[in-house]
């Protein structure tokens, strides 16, 4: 890329880019122009945002940076799209993402990617590779492989990053880490974790399809939606409305489950409180395994190493209307919360979180919680769960789920789902190698072959 004067702003050093900006700060807020590029946006400047999968969730992903320019929408269902285009009727229209990174250029600062979880790699690889800021939607990826790859290119190219998992941002977050960094419960070995998804509060109907094969018929594609350019690079299969809309979550080809949906938002505040990295093993059970679609039900247990003076810790995960035991804690007038929740096993006390991400944490029973005197707030507060994102992009503030935080956590998470597609049983992690050494085949689910011309 060249500045007004027709040279490479690859060439000008550093110490002559800092003496030009602070002449002109001087005078007036220094412009993206000549600062270098859409990567350099002054805090006062709107950000020229674009949408890579615009309807459902993408709306609201995008209601919540509409403070800032929507210069362009990209879906492949322009039905699905149409609340979108009403919005933003200034929005340049496109269907595939990368015709739209191609021919918008320098138009573009950042895009929010809230397309099915099988093409939350490719597109955010791809606006990466344009130096664009990106906001994708949880889990960050579908494969272990491309979360790793995402991370590294990410921090590579020096963008402004933000996973969707809106939890991060709640105060719940924040007084779970001072807490348990306080010693509330003494040192935490053990962490249970559970979401009611695919079903609803425990029971039929479910969220998505779980548990079934494929279906045989083959109806005509909708008018309206780009079959192919849907598929992207997950391997070709004739359409069917059991996979859109939303269906697509519980298929092994396009999601992940519970585990990848709500367990992405239930187990950030264990991520973040406990400092987890890389575990050393998981093992997992479930009912039936399908060969198209995730189970009806699983557990996993997930086994981490210790870290500085916080010990080893173990974290159980259950979905499909499984949750943990009722802790004798937990007195008999409170219910335990079935949609979603965590509960801490310290070495002096428990703590319970009701609600997904981390949203309000309790020590048990409740006059241990009465007793408690809690800790000066010594973390930052969030300004926001997109507002972060933005600052971050402006000024190069990290975003609370960057992806050097959310893409190692979506590599652990995804294990999860391996474990399950693998038949169960215990499966030995070396996240150095990214390899599962005890059972070589279980590496083929680590990722897949893209169908051509697809990249990462």
């Amino acid at each position: 890329m060249t500045n007004q004067s027709g040279t490479s702003d690859n060439n000008i050093s550093r110490r002559r880019f800092m003496g030009h900006a602070a002449a002109m700060a001087a005078f007036t807020v220094v412009p993206r122009r000549v600062l270098g590029g859409p990567r350099h946006v002054a805090p006062s400047e709107k950000l020229n945002i674009a949408g890579i999968g615009v309807g459902g969730r993408g709306g609201d992903n995008l209601r919540g940076v509409e403070s800032e320019k929507i210069v362009a929408l990209c879906d492949v269902d322009w039905q699905s799209a149409a609340g979108a285009f009403r919005r933003y009727p200034d929005a340049r229209r496109y269907r595939d993402f990368r015709e739209m990174l191609d021919k918008e250029g320098d138009a573009i600062d950042a895009v929010v990617i809230s397309t099915p979880d099988h093409v939350h790699a490719v597109a955010s690889m791809a606006a990466i590779k344009k130096s664009k800021h990106v906001y994708c939607e949880k889990p960050l990826t579908r494969t272990v492989h491309e979360a790793r790859a995402l991370t590294l290119a990410a921090r590579q190219a020096k963008v402004a990053t933000q996973m969707g998992n809106q939890g991060m941002a709640f105060e719940g977050n924040r007084l779970i880490k001072e807490w348990l960094w306080d010693g509330a419960i003494g040192d935490v070995r053990e962490v249970h974790v559970w979401s009611d998804r695919p079903t609803h509060q425990g029971k039929l109907p479910l969220w998505w399809a779980q548990g079934i094969e494929r279906p045989t018929d083959t109806p005509a594609v909708p008018e309206h939606l780009d079959w192919d350019l849907w598929l992207g690079p997950a391997p070709y299969r004739p359409y069917h409305p059991a996979y859109v809309p939303f269906r697509w979550r519980g298929w092994w080809d396009f999601g992940s489950g519970g585990l990848g949906d709500m367990g992405i938002h239930n187990l950030a505040p264990v991520f973040s409180a406990l400092k987890l990295g890389a575990p050393t093993s998981v093992c997992a059970s479930s009912t039936a395994v399908y060969e198209e679609t995730l189970p009806l039900a699983s557990t996993v247990h997930y086994e981490f190493p210790a870290r500085g003076d916080m010990p080893a810790v173990t974290i159980h995960w259950t979905d499909g209307g499984l949750i943990a035991a009722r802790p004798p804690e937990l007195e008999d007038s409170r219910e335990m919360p079935r949609e979603d929740g965590l509960i801490f096993v310290g070495d002096k006390g428990k703590m319970l979180v009701t609600g997904w991400g981390g949203h309000s944490p309790r020590l048990i029973p409740e006059a241990k919680m009465k007793a408690y005197r809690q800790p000066p707030k010594s973390l930052p507060r969030s300004i926001g769960h997109y507002e972060e994102w933005i600052k971050a992009c402006k000024e190069g503030t990290p975003a609370e789920s960057s992806f050097d935080f959310a893409g190692p956590m979506t590599e652990a998470v995804l294990l999860g789902t391996v474990c399950v597609r693998a038949g169960g049983g215990k499966l030995l992690w070396d996240s150095r190698a990214m390899k599962i050494t005890n059972r070589p085949e279980a590496n083929n689910h680590l990722h897949y072959p893209y169908r051509q011309p697809w990249t990462l």
